[in-house]
């Protein structure tokens, strides 16, 4: 009967509505046990545990942090941490919509089924019995049901990949739902636990964001034409390089050999560090490393390393143990084969703190390492099975392998959920050797104590892999490996 009443339902959205800090009221009402009563749906969330291992609080608690995150985004000091957010905030239309979707994202779960569906169907019903517009229900039921949507493409796709950035513009469909989107997630992300937010993710989040937000503005039904990318990209990286002197017969010389996917994938200035480095190391036998770190003004960002070398068997393996050995993490790998079998291998690596390394000193002894580990393909195998992985003292993460296709890029998608553990990356390099499997792209994502990491493999031959029996076998020895 109260809940029902009209004058308590325009008083609950009076203070949805209010400009002052929401979230405390919110948080205030729900110590006093009077949210969950008003919506039981909230209620029934309250002290509700989530088995898993990088959500560390109850959802009821989660969602409160995540509120209190975003209220923060509108302080002063949230330029400095969360730039693209504490910009988005102060430009979004109503603010209440973002605090009723923060307050539903996660509200469906322990009741089986999808918790985004039953949210997005809680929070329109929500909406209807406060009167809040057709328009604005169906924004904040959108933002209910693909909150989860940023997250797993940034972490899970490839987004320098046009066609990626295309269909995930085609779900969000405007720029509005994208700027609610995105400061939902940046606040989901830090809300349910301090580990999972670091530079890297924030880099490939912001990607995003711009990279949709100028398909949008393009207009969905003109997308940007692969040659004319090419083109565009080569033009600018050429014009550059012949500005500090390199030859362009040089130029044009080394990249007739990179195809060009390679003009897809990189920008015009990180072409022309490696086309700089490449051509100035022509003569040298040992592999080429080179990296750059994030300057430090830059809050958001991974340390980047280059490989250039011979493409041999085994390297992806010891590339990872060598950076384990190092005490780095590796978040994003992206690995390609000129025509004349040279690697162009780039990895996005954090140190143990999820913190980019900037020091000189510590950056040269990493590419000395990286140099002396590589330069022998013979020690390759010594070095992959050098250390052995310790095991999860506290948790049991079932190892589970998911392959399919994606035609579209003629390679095959294995996503990977295992416990976290130094050597992993380095194992399943181990195994795809053994397998005869190429790889030509990688996304880590570290969550908690567990990996979800996405591979796209080809056969040696360069063909996808679709062979039933192969694809069980490769399942199979990654579980049997990993799985213990």
């Amino acid at each position: 009967h109260y809940r029902e009443d009209p004058r308590h339902q325009r008083l609950f959205m009076a203070i949805m509505r209010a400009p002052g800090n929401v979230p405390r009221q919110l948080r205030r009402m729900n110590r006093y046990g009077i949210l969950g009563k008003y919506l039981p749906e909230f209620g029934r969330a309250v002290g509700l545990m989530q088995h898993d291992l990088f959500h560390i609080y109850t959802v009821d608690a989660h969602t409160l942090r995540l509120l209190k995150f975003l209220h923060g985004f509108r302080k002063p000091a949230a330029k400095g941490d969360f730039p693209v957010a504490a910009a988005l905030m102060q430009q979004l239309p109503k603010l209440d919509l973002l605090w009723i979707a923060g307050l539903f994202h996660d509200i469906g779960k322990g009741r089986g089924g999808d918790h985004s569906e039953i949210g997005a169907r809680d929070v329109e019903q929500f909406c209807q019995r406060h009167h809040v517009s057709p328009h604005d229900t169906n924004l904040v039921s959108w933002l209910v049901e693909h909150h989860l949507l940023m997250s797993m493409t940034a972490q899970k796709r490839d987004i320098s990949d046009p066609d990626v950035i295309r269909d995930f513009a085609l779900v969000v469909r405007n720029e509005t739902r994208l700027d609610y989107l995105y400061v939902l997630t940046v606040a989901d992300i830090n809300a349910t636990n301090p580990t999972l937010w670091n530079g890297w993710r924030a880099t490939l989040l912001r990607q995003l964001h711009a990279e949709t937000k100028r398909a949008l503005r393009r207009g969905l039904n003109n997308p940007p034409d692969r040659d004319d990318w090419v083109r565009e990209t080569r033009t600018e990286a050429r014009s550059l390089l012949q500005t500090i002197g390199i030859n362009r017969a040089q130029i044009d010389q080394l990249w007739e050999s990179l195809g060009e996917d390679y003009f897809l994938q990189y920008a015009p200035s990180e072409i022309v560090w490696q086309t700089q480095g490449i051509l100035n190391h022509n003569q040298s036998p040992l592999p080429l490393v080179l990296i750059s770190a994030p300057t430090a003004d830059m809050a958001e960002g991974g340390t980047k390393v280059f490989i250039h070398t011979r493409s041999v068997d085994d390297l992806f393996a010891a590339t990872a143990a060598a950076m384990e050995q190092l005490g780095l993490s590796i978040h994003d790998a992206r690995i390609a084969t000129s025509h004349n079998d040279w690697t162009l291998n780039t990895f996005i690596v954090l140190d143990s703190h999820g913190q980019p390394i900037r020091d000189p000193n510590h950056i040269e002894e990493m590419r000395q390492h990286l140099v002396e580990e590589l330069d022998d393909p013979d020690d390759y195998p010594t070095i992959v099975t050098r250390h052995t992985p310790r095991q999860l003292k506290h948790f049991k993460v079932p190892t589970e392998v998911l392959i399919e296709q994606d035609p579209a890029n003629e390679r095959t998608l294995l996503e990977l959920t295992a416990p976290d553990r130094p050597g992993l990356l380095a194992r399943v390099g181990r195994i795809f050797m053994e397998q005869d499997i190429s790889l030509s792209a990688a996304k880590i994502a570290t969550l908690g104590e567990r990996v979800e990491d996405v591979f796209f493999i080809t056969t040696k031959a360069g063909e996808p892999l679709t062979d039933p029996e192969r694809q069980q076998q490769l399942r199979e020895r990654l579980i049997e490996v990993l799985g213990v």
